[in-house]
């Protein structure tokens, strides 16, 4: 008989699977990041359903179908410098660090920047640098990057992120207003311009300019 850990995880593969996940490299991330270290208290229980969560500071863990369609949509390298905009539970982050050479992960949560550092020592995810800063205006002083993720919604890609994006980079995030239905769109920047794709309806937090208090 399986145990229930076991049946737990498959299901979680296969609802990843369902939901068009097809990248080898991407299910292999997702299989070996456990979602139950990012998720705490009473709904540590439900880490292997395919659910958005509630995190400290009014913030959510991503359902892991969209972080893995997230994921794909990058296309990501094992070469690939990686800035992530809205650290949250570090989920995304650790994902990340499976695929990707460095990863650098932003929030303007000082609490939740402190949590995901200390849950990226304890698993040994050692190229992942988390810092606390105001995502809306990116990380200049590593750009640039070859890919870039937002967690949260802006009403339109945002100028600084486009600009510390390389040429030939993705940047993947979800716009639209925060009341409303969001689009995840995918960006590629090219030496004639920024190409835009449309990938599927999701719904994130707001993008929020500034440091939060705590």
């Amino acid at each position: 008989m399986m145990d229930e850990a076991a049946q737990q995880k498959m299901q979680f593969m296969f609802a990843l699977r369902s939901h068009g996940v097809t990248d080898a490299r991407v299910l292999s991330a997702m299989e070996a990041i456990d979602r139950s270290y990012f998720v705490k208290g009473i709904f540590s229980a439900r880490a292997y359903e395919d659910t958005p969560l509630p995190i400290a500071c009014g913030q959510t863990i991503s359902q892991p179908s969209v972080v893995a369609m997230m994921t794909q949509a990058l296309k990501l390298s094992p070469r690939d410098k990686v800035l992530e905009v809205g650290t949250g539970s570090g989920y995304q982050a650790a994902i990340l660090s499976q695929l990707v050479r460095r990863v650098y992960t932003v929030d303007r949560h000082a609490r939740l920047v402190k949590d995901a550092m200390s849950l990226f020592r304890r698993l040994d995810l050692n190229n992942i640098t988390a810092l606390i800063a105001d995502g809306s205006f990116g990380l200049p002083e590593q750009a640039p990057f070859d890919r870039i993720i937002l967690t949260a919604a802006a009403e339109d890609p945002p100028g600084p992120l486009l600009a510390q994006l390389k040429v030939g980079g993705i940047m993947v995030l979800p716009v639209g207003q925060s009341d409303a239905v969001q689009s995840l769109i995918r960006v590629t920047k090219t030496e004639d311009g920024l190409h835009y794709d449309e990938l599927r309806p999701v719904r994130f937090v707001p993008l929020v300019e500034g440091l939060g208090k705590d």
